[in-house]
């Protein structure tokens, strides 16, 4: 099946994904519409991965959380490498390492390797962390023998690849590996490969194993040009970045971000850009802090986080703010109230906390994150 001239990457994606359904190629979950297509035989496929020197001689290895790529988080863990997998659509982190339980039996690795063992054994990788991945395992709709690869159109794949490269992660030299089924193996033009998409160095199908030898480089950051408003709005660990590049110096100018006429950026929604712009009351974490009461003197270093779950535990709370490297000098925690405030070193900190806690979940509903002097002023 080869693509019919003039396609876009849409085009491309419709057609594999139509062909799987078709001719019955697809596994659970179908449809394979809008998915990381699972097929059948991906266990045999990802078995492959084993000849791969590249693979035998990692340490660290990241693996997309797709169902086709389940065999390969399983040898992972058998092989007892490190397994880093990405916490779906970014939601609450970068990525999550896997740690099964000690002295786990073969069936608990399996369940490991699984969605489900994602969420139940794994631990949250935050921005600082020391991490060098050695090998990449990325699932794709269509990917051609040149290396050129198509995603299912979210761009995750290719952000968090962006993300690894800023954090010191991965380099030009780290080895990217797909599998896919023979039918998504398809001729790709150039003209839709974009400087910010991943390209692959190894093709693994139930049949062959193809080294594309690409030679087109790969991100070397995040393209901030490329990044909009609403997926920064979905992504606190993103927002978090952005603070860290901002303050080095670069242009992180988002793709729909409105500038000002001098020519810099708006500050992102939520941001309060000094401590001026704020009523300068005491915020009610006062007594709790041993400040007496009516003083009047501003605490500008404290966020207030509300509308907790009614059953969530501080240690959820920890843990988010851990995982995006926003972890408060101490924390305040009133369950009952469902809120909480966090105490950082200085304004600059609670600012840069404010902005990167926009959009936290941990629950149904986002929590609601301002200065605590603000939120008393409410």
């Amino acid at each position: 099946m080869e693509p019919r001239a003039g396609v876009s990457k849409q085009d491309i994606r419709e057609q594999i994904w139509d062909y799987m359904e078709s001719q019955n190629l697809a596994d659970f979950p179908r449809p394979v519409h809008h998915r990381i297509p699972n097929f059948k035989g991906s266990y045999l496929a990802c078995q492959s991965i084993k000849d791969l020197d590249v693979f035998a001689r990692a340490q660290e290895v990241k693996v997309d959380p797709d169902k086709p790529l389940e065999g390969v988080r399983l040898l992972a863990l058998q092989s007892k490498k490190t397994l880093l997998v990405p916490t779906p659509r970014l939601r609450t982190g970068l990525f999550n390492k896997i740690t099964p339980p000690p002295g786990a039996t073969k069936d608990i690795l399996r369940k490991c390797a699984t969605s489900q063992g994602v969420r139940s054994y794994s631990t949250p990788i935050g921005l600082d962390s020391s991490v060098l991945v050695d090998v990449v395992v990325v699932g794709s709709v269509a990917v051609s023998e040149k290396g050129w690869r198509i995603g299912k159109g979210e761009g995750y794949a290719d952000l968090e690849y962006a993300m690894m490269v800023s954090m010191g992660a991965v380099g030009e030299e780290t080895p990217v590996v797909t599998i896919v089924h023979d039918c998504q193996v398809v001729d790709i033009p150039e003209a839709l490969v974009e400087d910010h998409d991943i390209t692959v160095d190894y093709i693994l199908t139930p049949t062959r194993v193809l080294a594309t030898g690409c030679e087109r480089p790969k991100p070397t950051g995040i393209t901030w040009s490329k990044i909009s408003c609403e997926m920064m709005e979905k992504i606190p660990v993103l927002r978090r970045l952005r603070e860290r590049e901002r303050q080095a110096g670069k242009d992180v100018a988002l793709q729909d971000e409105p500038r000002h006429p001098s020519g810099h950026q708006k500050a992102p929604p939520g941001t309060v850009t000094s401590p001026q712009d704020v009523p300068g009351l005491e915020d009610s974490v006062g007594a709790a802090r041993g400040s007496p009461q009516g003083e009047g003197a501003p605490l500008a270093a404290d966020v207030y986080v509300g509308n907790l779950p009614r059953d969530a535990r501080v240690s959820d709370l920890k843990r988010a703010l851990r995982e995006l490297g926003m972890a408060p000098l101490r924390l305040t925690w009133q369950g009952p109230q469902r809120r909480a405030f966090l105490h950082y070193q200085d304004p600059a900190s609670a600012q840069q906390a404010l902005s990167c806690l926009q959009g936290l979940r941990l629950g149904p509903d986002s929590l609601r994150v301002a200065l605590a002097r603000q939120q008393r002023d409410k």
